[in-house]
């Protein structure tokens, strides 16, 4: 017999947590129609696997799908599956109360809940979707019938105080949930669901891979009138009284990423990539992945062939799209992928996430952290075979890229090696052709055990540095990194491969140390000897040139020029103080070390002329000049240019 018609009360505490779900949680109201979607298509997603195990069931899977119908006149949006149904019990457990215990803890949480996201996240981890009807609906009813079984169920709600629940015959099996539509509010949020349109664009944008077809069922005949009801209905005519013209699949279905790659051709890849990316070229790589086990989830990644104008913006939007079980949840999840990949596009679609998972909960979620650490590795890999498969293709991309993926550096501590494998930098040993590090290293003379390199604002300013004479003239390979970001990682990575990395203007750098034999001992003799020569000099002139520089030193790398200025091994360079100073940070004044070339007329004269007169107030004069013309010669900015100008311009006219 059939039970009747029974109107139950929510619990005070059920109340409020609705009416916070209606009313607060959820910033978009277009969401709604996601959520009934995604249960439509969980539930199509029983039926399919128990009528696999189940044979007696007696339902008909070779259909299975979701319909969308509107009626204007009744205002009503109704979403229909034809999938595993509930039984009135289930509708109890399931739709007629949100919660059987929990639900005042829960409520607590969610009005300690900082922000509209932690919320969101709070009552999605709790399962109450369905009630996000009520956000755009004064009533909602459904009906449903399990498979298998006889007796349907009622189930209505204005989503106030009460519901009432009742058995009910002749219902096919499925479930349909038909929405009491609130007038269209644009200042609320409320957008027009009648709309073939609106309706359109959301299932496009959030359920557009849905694995069952999602039909849009044209309009009843009797409120299409005229141009505008043929053009919603899709058709101009039809049976009178009846819903006109076939039913149009509003979804693609097109999940690439849950297809097995061997399925898929390179231009359904470079199609799909174009659209989520909106870049009219294919891409450079394509990574394509699953995986198994107590998190499951499938990625579908592309690298791009060329850099977006907006790569270095602070405003730039990065990361992948995030679906769950083909439901799209959100653009750009930054927490699946690293700031330095941020130019790789694609999507991650994970199985055992809530629908509304938010972008604190992912920050900090054990699971999602593994995803990500394995498509960093995956994206890692992609390009390092690239490197040893394609040289061209990589190259093309680190003159893309490169300087993104340098940050990873000081970013990414976990993957520093991977990193320094990929790394592409131009060195002495080719004026065209960059080199990587395990090449560099190949070169290395014998004894040479360290990775020599200069930074500087472009290559023929590193190249004509007179910090590289010595470096040339001994045949030693220096690499030559141009990129503001070079300063950075060079500072915080000490080493690849076992060699450290040097500067080649910092701390001392002595290249007859690493001479054996006889040519070593005679170098390090000469030396003994020309610090003899100059002990007077070298005093004097820190004392002249205290206000300027904290040492003055004999130079083993200059051939040509009369002086350089170097730092000490963990002083910043002057380029990286530039840079902390342009972001507002204060710094204190770094002086530098200006070393001379014992060989050079300038230094041996102005050795000779202090000798012979330390008084000399032009010596002094001379000194500020070496130390400026040191200045100038690596791209430095004079203290005092006027000064410098005068002082320069005295002396010439003196020697004329």
């Amino acid at each position: 017999m059939a039970s009747p018609t029974q109107t139950l009360e929510f619990q005070a505490e059920t109340r409020q947590l609705l009416q916070l779900v209606i009313h607060s949680i959820y910033s978009n109201k277009d969401i709604f129609l996601r959520e009934l979607i995604s249960n439509a298509s969980d539930a199509l997603d029983k039926l399919r696997l128990e009528s696999l195990t189940d044979t007696g069931l007696g339902v008909d899977t070779s259909d299975l799908h979701i319909t969308l119908e509107t009626d204007r006149d009744a205002r009503t949006l109704t979403v229909r599956d034809n999938g595993i149904g509930m039984t009135r019990e289930d509708v109890v457990d399931l739709i007629g109360t949100i919660a059987k215990s929990g639900t005042a803890s829960l409520l607590a949480k969610v009005k300690e809940a900082k922000d509209a996201e932690a919320a969101q996240s709070l009552i999605g981890q709790f399962g109450v979707g369905f009630y996000s009807a009520f956000m755009v609906a004064d009533k909602v009813t459904l009906h449903t019938r399990r498979a298998g079984t006889e007796q349907g169920t009622v189930w209505e709600s204005d989503g106030e105080g009460s519901y009432t629940i009742a058995d009910a015959d002749d219902l096919p099996v499925g479930t349909s949930v038909t929405l009491h539509l609130k007038p269209a509010d644009g200042e609320d949020g409320l957008g027009d669901y009648l709309a073939g349109w609106k309706i359109r664009q959301i299932v496009k944008q959030y359920s557009d891979f849905i694995r069952w077809p999602i039909r849009m069922a044209p309009e009843p005949a009797a409120t299409a009138t005229g141009t505008e009801a043929a053009t919603e209905s899709g058709t101009e005519d039809g049976d009178a009284g009846g819903r006109r013209g076939e039913p149009e699949t509003l979804n693609s279905m097109k999940a690439l990423w849950a297809r097995p790659r061997s399925e898929v051709t390179e231009a359904e890849y470079s199609e799909f990539y174009q659209q989520i990316s909106h870049d009219w070229q294919p891409p450079a790589e394509t990574i394509h992945m699953r995986a198994e086990g107590t998190f499951e989830y499938e990625a579908l990644l592309f690298v791009p062939a060329h850099a977006p104008f907006d790569l270095f913006s602070r405003d730039t939007k990065r990361g992948v799209q995030l679906y769950v079980k083909r439901v799209f949840i959100m653009d750009d999840c930054d927490a699946l992928m690293p700031n330095y990949l941020r130019f790789v596009k694609g999507v991650v679609d994970a199985h055992d996430l809530s629908l509304n998972v938010s972008r604190e909960i992912l920050q900090h979620d054990r699971q999602i952290t593994a995803v990500r650490r394995r498509l960093v590795k995956k994206v890692l890999g992609a390009l390092k075979n690239m490197q040893a498969t394609d040289t061209e293709a990589y190259l093309s991309f680190w003159e893309q890229f490169g300087r993104v993926l340098k940050e990873g550096l000081f970013e990414d501590r976990d993957n520093t090696d991977a990193l320094l494998e990929l790394v592409s930098a131009a060195s002495t040993n080719d004026p065209q052709k960059p080199t990587t590090l395990r090449e560099y290293v190949a070169r290395m003379k014998d004894g040479q055990d360290t990775i020599y390199y200069l930074t500087g604002e472009n290559r023929a300013m590193v190249e004509n540095s007179p910090h590289m004479e010595a470096f040339t003239a001994k045949g030693y390979e220096v690499l030559i990194l141009t990129d503001p970001v070079d300063e950075i990682w060079t500072d915080q990575v000490p080493a690849f491969d076992g060699h450290r990395f040097q500067s080649i203007a910092k701390g001392r750098v002595d290249l007859d140390d690493e001479t054996d034999g006889d040519d070593g001992d005679e170098a390090k003799s000469e030396k003994a000897r020309r610090e003899e020569d100059f002990a007077a000099l070298l005093p004097w002139l820190r004392t002249v040139l205290a206000e300027h520089v904290k040492d003055v030193r004999l130079s083993t790398r200059l051939t040509t020029s009369a002086a350089c200025l170097v730092g000490d091994a963990h002083d910043l360079t002057p380029t990286l103080e530039k840079m902390y100073r342009a972001m507002g940070q204060e710094l204190p004044a770094v002086k530098r070390i200006l070393e001379l070339n014992p060989t050079h007329p300038l230094v041996t004269a102005l050795r000779q002329a202090h000798g012979t007169n330390a008084d000399d107030p032009a010596l002094a004069e001379i000194a500020e000049l070496v130390h400026g013309s040191a200045l100038l010669a690596e791209g430095g900015d004079l203290p005092d240019p006027a000064r410098f100008t005068r002082l320069l311009t005295d002396r010439l006219t003196r020697t004329l």
